[in-house]
């Protein structure tokens, strides 16, 4: 695959720089060259780093930031946490799924959206919110939703 080869050069860089135990700029790097973390380059990273593999996968899988799967063009990561819940996040995830029209982790027909349900955003403040790439929307609305999706 020439997109994997291309990734692993253009990861080299970084992985001379790895020191022992410091995975996450590893990984984020990785992410923003090929856009998820597929098994290979997991592998490849445990190869050139000389961590575990299943402490790599553990740390791909505790932050939401990391993607072992493909996404569309724009995030959304939907906030589940008690704030946005007791503010109706669940409307809000519904109003996605009508707008979107795909489920949970799925990538719209146009390759436009994917949106992931996540733990926490850290802005209870705003509940319920949501995060757009690297954009924060908070105090949601179904209709807000709506026309911020429109946006894009």
């Amino acid at each position: 695959m020439d997109c994997i080869n291309k990734l692993k050069q253009e990861l080299e860089p970084c992985l001379r720089e790895y020191k022992d135990g410091d995975l996450i700029p590893v990984l984020q790097k990785a992410q923003e060259i090929f856009g998820w973390l597929p098994d290979e380059i997991l592998g490849f990273i445990a190869e050139k780093t000389g961590e575990k593999p299943a402490k790599i996968l553990g740390v791909v899988s505790f932050y939401t930031q990391f993607r072992t799967k493909p996404v569309g063009k724009n995030l959304i990561l939907l906030c589940q946490g008690t704030a946005c819940h007791v503010n109706s996040s669940a409307e809000i995830e519904a109003a996605l799924r009508a707008f979107l029209k795909v489920g949970e982790g799925e990538i719209t027909p146009d390759g436009k959206f994917t949106y992931n349900n996540v733990a926490c955003l850290g802005c209870c403040s705003l509940a319920p919110a949501m995060i757009i790439n690297d954009k924060t929307f908070g105090k949601l609305t179904k209709e807000s939703v709506v026309k911020i999706l429109n946006e894009y």
